[in-house]
């Protein structure tokens, strides 16, 4: 089975636009052109016949994992494993924004308040950035948890509070709050046992904050953009399902 026409998106629909290309796939099979144990498309042509980025998919896919609906197997595909419950339209929506959709919207925005922050930066917060990258680093080298020593985060939230903002300051708060409290971010990271794509993070970040000793603020702005790319890259390497080298490590 497939995915043969074109799907209209409703644009004024409340929900976000992973959750339509998500309920919409749910309707699918609630209809019958999905069966349990049926592979669902590829990625690509799932986007192209919803109109959507691959990344929008991506985050489809895990709303349906996360409901029990599809299981991803290892170097096969996406496939369906319970049909649909009619929980009511309440409970199928969610707060919880897709990762890749957070990670577009940081890229935007802390581009900017790096840029801004470069005019702004203080002796004292390049000691703290130099102290959080070197922590960094020890903690990777040492195979530490991420999320016991999240010098990741506070070396980011040190940045926004360096543009001397409070408002920046809180929107970048909010990002990594939005990130912290979110099922689908977790789940996106779930079994990641190598953590070595950490290094070239840490090696972005030494670039910004060269950038920010500088005091160059489209330097800066560069290096946060490049950054993120990298951040949105590696994520969707790792969890791209149709690669023939994919082993689901992610979805486990």
């Amino acid at each position: 089975m497939g995915i043969d026409n074109v799907v209209s998106i409703d644009l004024s629909n409340p929900n976000r636009l992973y959750q339509e290309v998500g309920l919409q796939l749910q309707t699918r099979i609630s209809q019958g052109e999905f069966d349990i144990g049926d592979r669902l498309p590829p990625e690509r042509d799932i986007a192209q016949a919803f109109n959507v980025s691959r990344s929008v998919v991506r985050e489809a896919i895990i709303m349906l994992e996360l409901q029990g609906l599809v299981e991803v197997r290892k170097g096969s595909g996406v496939y369906i494993t319970h049909l649909p419950q009619d929980n009511g339209d309440d409970e199928q929506r969610s707060n919880d924004v897709g990762p890749f959709e957070l990670l577009q919207a940081r890229q935007v925005i802390e581009s900017q308040i790096v840029s801004f922050a470069a005019n702004n930066i203080t002796k004292s917060d390049i000691s703290l950035l130099r102290e959080y990258l070197e922590k960094d680093r020890i903690s990777l080298e040492n195979n530490l948890d991420e999320d016991d020593y999240d010098f990741d985060k506070l070396f980011h939230l040190t940045i926004a509070k360096a543009s001397q903002n409070s408002v920046l300051s809180d929107i970048v708060y909010d990002f990594w709050r939005r990130r912290e409290q979110s099922p689908m971010w977790q789940q996106l990271h779930t079994h990641i046992h190598d953590n070595q794509y950490r290094y070239r993070w840490i090696d972005d970040h030494e670039k910004i904050l060269h950038a920010l000793q500088r005091r160059d603020p489209e330097l800066a702005r560069n290096a946060m953009w490049a950054h993120i790319e990298h951040v949105k890259d590696t994520l969707f390497e790792l969890s791209d399902v149709d690669d023939p080298e994919f082993d689901g490590f992610l979805f486990r």
